[in-house]
């Protein structure tokens, strides 16, 4: 079910201003379909992209960075408790929603690749609801838009080193070169960053892939294979809030003043 509803050559370490950035779709994704699993029992009655960080869903403040950075439509897909997302989406007026509620869990992959349509066939912002970050001096989708290269990437991932994210262990998902580019495959654990939520893709990185239900996992393979798989540091904080315990706690740091700084 679909419902929409409209509410109010340059190497990878350049900077460009907004004027000289590689175009990106105004449609953005945000991934709000998972179970939740982990977080139980908060998640056996409202999905995990509804549960609050300082007052406000973690599903909001994904579409906030967005909406921030001037995108004008989001697709946000759900299954678990979908109802429930598509109804709080409703109450967004500063934005065109779209809410695509999924008859079967397509994982990250396949989620995103049913969104394709909505994207106008140029890169767009992907997001996780529910890995909320806390921006650093500049704003941060407007940083990674800036990195953008798509002559050397396929693929641009917000990354925080390992020893700086909250929430997260100590084995890591990928390690960053100099050079700004991602790999896992050549090493083993543990790797130096963590990826946090967002990221840019190209539509095209589906096409090899035939199965329905797949991770974006296997969309990064192939580009690390390519050596087309970058990563951006991010320069502000973070939490990867995967358990009661640590939404507790990722909440109680912002009221009492700590911050998300390790």
């Amino acid at each position: 079910m679909i419902l929409s509803h409209a509410l109010a050559t340059m190497p990878p370490e350049n900077t460009m201003n907004a004027q000289e950035r590689a175009p990106l779709s105004t449609t953005a994704m945000v991934l709000a379909a998972g179970m939740g699993m982990r977080m139980r029992p908060l998640t056996l009655q409202k999905p995990k992209p509804l549960l609050t960080i300082n007052g406000r869903t973690m599903l909001d403040l994904a579409i906030d960075h967005l909406v921030a950075f001037g995108i004008q439509r989001v697709v946000v897909n759900c299954f678990y408790l979908g109802e429930q997302i598509e109804a709080h989406m409703a109450t967004r007026r500063d934005v065109e929603i779209i809410t695509l509620h999924e008859t079967e869990l397509l994982d990250t992959g396949g989620g995103v690749r049913n969104a394709l349509p909505h994207f106008g066939g140029l890169p767009f912002f992907s997001l996780n609801a529910d890995l909320p970050w806390i921006e650093g001096p500049a704003p941060t989708l407007a940083r990674l838009a800036d990195f953008w290269d798509p002559a050397h990437m396929d693929a641009a991932l917000l990354m925080m080193p390992t020893v700086k994210a909250c929430g997260f262990g100590a084995k890591g998902d990928f390690n960053l070169a100099p050079d700004g580019r991602l790999s896992r495959h050549d090493s083993t654990p543990p790797y130096s960053h963590v990826w946090i939520s967002a990221q840019i893709l190209k539509p095209e990185n589906y096409d090899p892939i035939t199965d329905r239900v797949f991770s974006n996992n296997r969309v990064w393979d192939i580009a690390e294979q390519h050596g087309r798989l970058y990563g951006l540091e991010h320069d502000g904080t973070c939490y990867h809030v995967d358990t009661p315990e640590k939404w507790e706690d990722a909440n109680a740091r912002l009221m009492d003043g700590r911050g998300w700084t390790l």
